[in-house]
């Protein structure tokens, strides 16, 4: 006979066993139980409302179509009401109309500076603040930043209004609990509590991802409302939640103090931000890269091109070094780099240590501005002014090339092959005439037209350069080749290049 009867027999007679104790042992452990959850946040909640507002824009919208019928949804719909206020106010045609939309904000200032979500604003029309006491005025726009997602907004109160305090969220442990504030669907000012899930969340939303993560319950409406800490401090600017239905799931995300008080207080001083720029491009430092660098972890940023016009004019950084240390900073990863640099003050000298040739470095840099380097950065990688290949016909078939190495055709970057595939006069190295489908090479999506400036860290101006540098690698026990790629344009890249 199975055992299987006997074991669930078992468990059923276990379970009828502790019912006998149940009220004894309920009574021996209710003290002793920790609180199911913080005290009230009654009286917390209570002083801070005044200073959390409800944002309402307007857009006018104008369509092309102007015999674009209004839709029409099934008698008795539930979401009726939703199209009746979309398209309320319309004419015959429906042409133009008014979008409104809702959003939260908080005043961080008694002569009324706001702060909110930049998507709350964007592309607003009319921008109007409502205060929990029933006062409605007019916003105008201080300024936004995109890459943070915040904008600050400017009213002109009667009186002082009641104004909330930055606290530092780097003080901000996970499982510490925080109060939501906002107006969750056009409802008005609510609350919600939760704890801090996680930190340092990388949602692919910006350059400068680094969000708190709660459970605390966000919703549409809440964006550019505050989360506070138990302090009544505001830690955090909810900006983002994770659903497939738009409704609160349990995690929600806000832009960190430590990340915003710096955008906040320049776009009010300058109604711009003004970020440090390093004047370097850089990709990650992936495991393949390490081992090809001799690196024994994968750490930092490595740099795969200098700016011309940027910081960097003497030679202090270059193209394959490891950046692993900013201005004291740690860099792990191309975030903290990225970071680390645009929260840094234009102007400001700082020491950057580097891994050059297995040898760590320390040079001095002096910063930039990112918003100059990107117009820079814009002009340098356009499109050279080549005539190209013609179409239908393939770049430099006519030229004679070497045998396949890494799965690549190769040949000398002459003036006719130049031309032949648009490359820019400044790009020197060895250009790939073709690759073959399926090629350690194809794999790293190499193509025609690409030139090899460097392999293993070292200059390549022939194909046989490249062929003899691939041999000493594998000679030296290296399972991939660290090329250093330049694209028509000169834009830089590295790739690691199985050999085996």
């Amino acid at each position: 006979m199975s055992k299987r009867p006997e074991i669930f027999r078992g468990i059923v007679l276990g379970a009828a066993t502790a019912l006998l104790f149940s009220n004894t042992a309920l009574a021996e452990t209710a003290t002793s139980l920790p609180p199911a959850g913080p005290p009230s946040v009654a009286e917390l909640a209570e002083g801070l409302l005044d200073a959390v507002v409800n944002i309402s824009i307007s857009q006018n919208v104008k369509s092309d179509d102007d015999n674009a019928p209004m839709p029409q949804v099934p008698e008795g719909s539930p979401h009726q009401e939703f199209f009746d206020e979309f398209f309320r106010g319309q004419g015959e045609g429906g042409r133009p109309r008014t979008v409104n939309s809702l959003g939260s904000g908080f005043v961080i200032d008694p002569t009324g500076y706001i702060v909110t979500n930049n998507h709350v604003i964007q592309d607003a029309d009319d921008i109007e603040i409502n205060f929990s006491d029933g006062t409605k005025l007019k916003a105008k726009l201080v300024g936004t930043d995109t890459k943070t997602d915040l904008a600050v907004l400017k009213v002109e109160p009667k009186k002082p209004l009641k104004a909330v305090s930055f606290g530092d969220s780097r003080n901000i442990r996970i499982g510490d609990w925080v109060m939501v504030v906002g107006n969750p669907f056009g409802l008005g000012v609510s609350v919600s509590v939760g704890v801090v899930s996680a930190r340092g969340r990388n949602i692919n939303a910006g350059p400068y991802d680094s969000f708190i993560q709660t459970d605390a319950a966000i919703n549409r409406g809440n964006s550019g409302g505050p989360l506070f800490n138990m302090k009544g401090e505001v830690i955090g600017i909810n900006t983002a939640i994770l659903s497939q239905t738009g409704m609160s799931v349990g995690i929600g995300f806000a832009v960190p103090t430590e990340l915003a008080v710096n955008v906040v207080n320049q776009l009010k001083e300058f109604g711009e931000t003004r970020r440090g720029w390093l004047g370097v491009r850089i990709q990650p430092v992936t495991d393949d890269i390490a081992e090809s660098l001799k690196m024994e972890m994968p750490r930092g940023a490595l740099v795969s091109g200098i700016i011309e016009g940027g910081p960097i004019t003497k030679g202090e950084i270059k193209p394959g070094d490891v950046i692993i240390r900013f201005d004291g900073m740690d860099v792990a990863e191309i975030r903290d780099l990225m970071r680390a640099v645009g929260e840094s003050p234009v102007g400001k000298a700082v020491d950057v240590v580097i891994i050059r040739d297995g040898t760590e470095q320390t040079v001095r840099v002096t910063l930039g501005r990112l918003e100059d380097g990107e117009h820079l950065a814009a002009r340098q990688t356009q499109q050279p002014n080549g005539e190209g290949a013609k179409p239908g016909e393939p770049p430099a078939a006519q030229l004679p090339a070497s045998d396949t190495v890494l799965g690549m055709k190769l040949a000398v970057l002459d003036a006719d092959r130049r031309k032949s595939f648009g490359i820019a006069e400044a790009v020197k190295g060895v250009v790939v005439t073709e690759v073959q489908p399926n090629s350690p090479a194809a794999e790293r999506r190499l193509e025609a037209g690409d030139v090899i400036v460097e392999v293993g860290q070292e200059a390549m101006t022939t194909p046989e350069d490249i062929t003899a540098r691939v041999e000493e690698l594998k000679a030296d026990g290296r399972r991939n080749a660290l090329l250093m790629i330049a694209s028509k344009t000169g834009e830089l890249r590295f790739v690691t290049v199985r050999m085996e």
